[in-house]
């Protein structure tokens, strides 16, 4: 008993283990025209895959039932035999103590497995729950034999089942409820209650109730289903929110006054059995299976419907070899796509697509005839009993081949979805899909459904081809084309360029039938969409050319324009704009996209028609522009161009030199071209807030010199003139024009007095000699301290009477005589300052100052008298190589590189004076005077070198004068030694 029932055994597998081949058969190997290759390993496994359990009953098994894993069976006489599928190897046995005439009629177990009722020849029920180890009388069911009970799975619980129904032998229904535990002192008994619902009927008399099924929908409707012999009732109605535990009478009840709906058959075998599919994701079924006298009805379960819970209903009728007189079917089970039917000696599975027996098993005379078949709606397992043995049928992958039923019966789109994992199975029903479109002529859907197959794509273009269809071709090239990779470059190319010819020829067909504007415009808006699709960007870039190829052979001139903005082909749109004469539509073009390129290229046409539009657009653009690229535009046409032009090349000259400030030479040069030629006004003033140095002047001195002189612009020249410094040229070009310009000009030149003077006589010598006029002459005069009446004397004519110059003359001599007074002052001053410096130097000769031997050094604190050192006035004394690098570090670039070079020469003196004094004595007659000599002048030098390094280091105390003074914002610690002095602190 141990092994009996065992979920996980798999004695199939035992008897039959999976031998691995290395070769591959023949039969199973094919390529088809969809281009996918069918390779099976091995024999796919059935779909029904029965297995006997290892399992000899001590008695014979009289009935059977499973559910959730818990298996009851009833042996022999007086036995049941429970068993938790879980743990099979832990049985559980019972004896039900009746009579020896008593046999089970029926066993009952509900959907949780809990709660079993076992129902007696003898009218009588009995009670055994999942967690008990007793057996119970049923006394309220007494005197009725029970043939179905009708579960409550909404409330009912492992001690409770809630209200349920009951169908008898006599076709009466009852209500009850039973309840695990022990009840109260005057009721021990598990039956709650048990009361008459209903009665149902055949022909006028009780027909036994064979099945119950109770479901519930949506809004509290409850569906109640029960069979007769030949009878299917229905029994729908609704019950009261939080009202579950109240029954189903009133389900009843609303249906007493209107006859129950019910279905009917002619032939009678006696009896009839009901069974469900539930899927695995719902908690309600979703198709039935009834096996009555006629045949087998089954359908689907819509709890929508008002009035009936069953659709699309449909007939099964028994095959010839079903004869009712030794052969009548037993049990029937219903799975997703079958239905089982249980024979006498075999189980037949119906496909409920289409009808056909898709499997026969035949059992062996040795196991008896099979009494029953049960489905366990849990476990998904359907076991078959006889006396003797039990079977399990295991259902794998049913789902396998129903897609090609759906696609035998047209129904694709439920054909695709069971294949949804199976490729190959998926092209097979889209071809056979697009193929049934195509005879339909839906050639558009056909198109859809052949591009996602891997069929031929020849065949199939040339299937639409022949049938000129080319909206079905385009629609199938478009999806192609879709699918496609982005490395499948060549297909992608080939696509496009028929998509674009297929388009173009369309359009042109469309275009010249002035009724199908709206569609024209449509087929446009598709094309231009295709053109600007991203996912093949860059075929279409790639192949430009022969796009814009296609489109000209067909004269689509606006869609080439389109095509070219998408490939941002500017140049192309703006030529095209040109070439029409649409110059504003190609400036908007150059605008919008701002290529600085494009600019230069098209200005010169566009400056030519649309002026000031162009310079609008430039002003626009700012700096983004170089002016100097376009001035072939600007001189092109500012000389043989309207006034327009020549106003608006100024325009945009003036911009460029004002607002952007623009330093360019050739702009200021020509700024100044157009100045002179057409706005001379402007052009002396351009001069004078341009600059009056010629650092500051950003056009070609010399040019604007050059250009001013043709155009006979003196006063300009001598602005031009002031700027080169040629101040001479100047004053002789200013006299020409005005001697107030001239007297300008001749007081420039500051910092030379010869010359401005000079250019003074050149300004009264044209006065007195050009002018004639005496008084301008002495006006002169006063104008330039420079200038005196003797220097311009000459100038004046003989004739000339002194009277006009007695007053210049009389103001010189005072001038004379009041300077000879003042340098007979300052004679006096500086030889009074003589005699107190020579005085001064006479007192300092005897100063001095004491240093005691114990004096140190203000800067090392080291005793002073061991090395040179310096005393200052102030009192503080240094040695000199101390203050030599105090003095070092305060110093200017200019004194430190000064103080560098004579300390190189000071060591070089020094070095010369040791080489004398080492070289070999000479004769005294040669040698004796030059040496003298030569010692007295390097004597000489080395003194002046030492006085000079005294003159910078020892000019003033470190500590008192100015260099401290200067030091004050400098920090204690160099910046560049800082981190180094930092370091060393630590």
């Amino acid at each position: 008993m141990a092994s009996i029932l065992d979920e996980y055994e798999d004695s199939q597998s035992r008897r039959h283990p999976v031998q691995h081949s290395s070769r591959l058969s023949a039969a199973n190997i094919g390529i088809t025209h969809s281009g996918f290759v069918n390779v099976r390993l091995e024999e796919e496994k059935p779909i029904f895959n029965k297995q006997r359990i290892d399992f000899s009953p001590p008695e014979k098994i009289n009935h059977f039932a499973v559910c959730n894993n818990q298996l009851c069976m009833s042996l022999g006489k007086d036995t049941l035999l429970r068993i938790d599928l879980a743990k099979p190897d832990q049985p559980n046995q019972f004896e039900l103590g009746r009579k020896e005439d008593t046999k089970v009629h029926k066993l009952f177990l509900d959907p949780t497995g809990s709660h079993l009722v076992i129902s007696l020849s003898t009218s009588e029920c009995l009670y055994l729950n999942r967690n008990t180890q007793k057996v119970r009388s049923l006394s309220r069911w007494r005197g009725h034999l029970i043939e179905s009970v009708g579960w409550n799975k909404v409330v009912g619980t492992e001690t409770n089942t809630g209200p349920i129904l009951v169908g008898t032998s006599q076709g009466i229904i009852f209500e009850a409820e039973i309840s695990a535990s022990e009840g109260s002192l005057f009721n021990t008994n598990p039956d709650q209650y048990f009361k008459q619902v209903h009665t149902l009927e055949e022909d006028g008399q009780p027909a036994p109730v064979c099945c119950l099924e109770v479901e519930r929908a949506l809004e509290s409707k409850i569906f109640i289903i029960a069979t007769t012999r030949k009878r299917l009732f229905q029994f729908v109605g609704r019950i009261a929110e939080g009202a579950d535990q109240q029954g189903f009478s009133s389900i009843f009840s609303q249906n007493q006054e209107l006859l129950p709906s019910f279905q009917e058959f002619p032939f009678n075998m006696g009896y009839s059995e009901i069974t469900f599919y539930t899927s695995k994701l719902r908690n309600s079924p979703k198709a039935f299976a009834w096996m009555m006298g006629n045949g087998v009805l089954y359908g689907q379960l819509d709890y929508v419907r008002p009035d009936s819970l069953l659709s699309d209903v449909q007939v099964w009728d028994y095959s010839p070899d079903i004869d009712f007189s030794f052969n009548k079917p037993i049990s029937i089970v219903l799975t997703q796509f079958h239905f089982l039917l249980l024979l006498p000696d075999r189980v037949k599975a119906v496909c409920t697509l289409n009808g056909q027996v898709v499997y026969e098993d035949v059992f062996p005379d040795k196991f008896g005839s099979l009494k029953k078949m049960i489905k366990d709606p849990v476990g998904g397992l359907v076991w078959i009993y006889t006396e003797k043995a039990v079977f399990r049928y295991h259902i794998q992958r049913e789902a396998r081949d129903v897609w090609q039923m759906y696609m035998s019966m047209n129904k694709f789109d439920l054909a695709k979805e069971y294949c949804r994992d199976r490729p190959e199975c998926m092209d097979r029903v889209l071809a056979k899909e697009a193929e049934h479109c195509f005879q339909n002529k839906r050639y558009l859907e056909s198109a859809k459904c052949y591009a996602l197959t891997q069929n031929y794509f020849e065949e199939i273009a040339l299937k639409f081809i022949e049938a000129k269809q080319d909206e079905a071709l385009k629609e199938f090239l478009l999806k192609k084309l879709n699918n496609l990779k982005q490395s499948e470059k060549t297909q992608i190319t080939l696509l496009v360029m028929w998509l674009t010819e297929l388009y173009l020829n369309r359009l042109g067909l469309l275009e010249s039938d002035e009724g199908k504007h709206e569609l024209f415009q449509e087929t446009r808006d598709e094309f231009r969409k295709f053109l600007s699709s991203s996912n093949y960007k860059e075929c279409l870039y790639n192949n430009r050319t022969t796009i814009y190829d296609l489109l000209a052979s067909h004269g689509n001139v606006d869609d080439m324009v389109y095509f070219s903005v998408i490939m941002q082909d500017y140049e192309r749109v703006i030529s095209h704009h040109c070439q029409h004469d649409d110059y504003s539509a190609a400036l908007e073009v150059l605008s919008k996209h701002c290529n600085e390129k494009l600019f230069y290229k098209f200005s010169p046409v566009l400056m030519q028609h649309i002026p000031k539009k162009v310079v609008d657009a430039w002003i626009q653009m700012g700096s983004r522009l170089e002016p100097k690229k376009l001035i072939p535009a600007l001189v092109n046409y500012s000389q043989m161009g309207s006034t327009q032009q020549i106003n608006e090349t100024i325009r945009y000259m003036e911009f460029c030199v004002y607002q952007l400030s623009v330093t360019e030479e050739a702009i200021h040069n020509y700024l100044l071209s157009l100045y002179a030629k057409y706005k001379p006004d402007s052009l002396l003033w351009y001069l004078e807030q341009a600059g009056t140095h010629a650092s500051e002047i950003h056009y070609d001195l010399k040019y604007a010199l050059r250009l001013c002189a043709e155009h006979g612009y003196l006063q300009a020249c001598v602005l031009v003139y002031k700027i080169m410094e040629m101040y001479e040229e100047a004053v002789d070009l200013a006299l020409q024009v005005d001697v107030d310009l001239a007297k300008s000009c001749a007081d420039l030149p500051e910092d030379d007095e010869e010359l401005r003077k000079k250019l003074w006589l050149k300004i009264a010598r044209h006065v007195v000699q050009e002018e004639k006029d005496v008084k301008k002459a002495m006006n002169c005069l006063s104008s330039c301290n420079l200038l005196k009446i003797e220097d311009i004397l000459p100038f004046f004519p003989d004739f000339v009477t002194i009277d006009h110059f007695k007053e210049a003359i009389c103001s010189s001599l005072e001038e004379y005589n009041q300077h000879i007074e003042e340098l007979k002052l300052e004679m006096e001053e500086a030889t009074e300052s003589a005699k107190r410096i020579r005085e001064d130097i006479q007192e300092m000769r005897n100063k001095y100052g004491l240093v005691e031997s114990q004096e140190k050094c203000a800067t090392c604190d080291f005793p002073l008298l061991n090395r040179p050192f310096y005393l200052f006035l102030c009192g503080h004394m240094f040695h000199y190589d101390c203050l030599f690098q105090e003095v070092s570090s305060h110093l200017s670039a200019y004194k430190q590189t000064k103080l560098e070079e004579l300390q190189k020469k000071l060591a070089a003196a020094a070095l010369t004076s040791k080489s004398r004094h080492r070289s070999a004595p000479k004769a005294k007659d040669e040698v004796g005077d030059s040496a003298s000599l030569g010692k007295e002048s390097a004597s000489v030098s080395r003194e002046q070198i030492k006085s000079d390094i005294d003159d910078i280091v020892a000019c003033e105390c470190v500590y008192c004068g100015e260099l401290m003074i200067k030091s004050i914002d400098k920090p204690f610690i160099d910046p560049l030694k800082f981190e180094e002095e930092k370091s060393s602190w630590l």
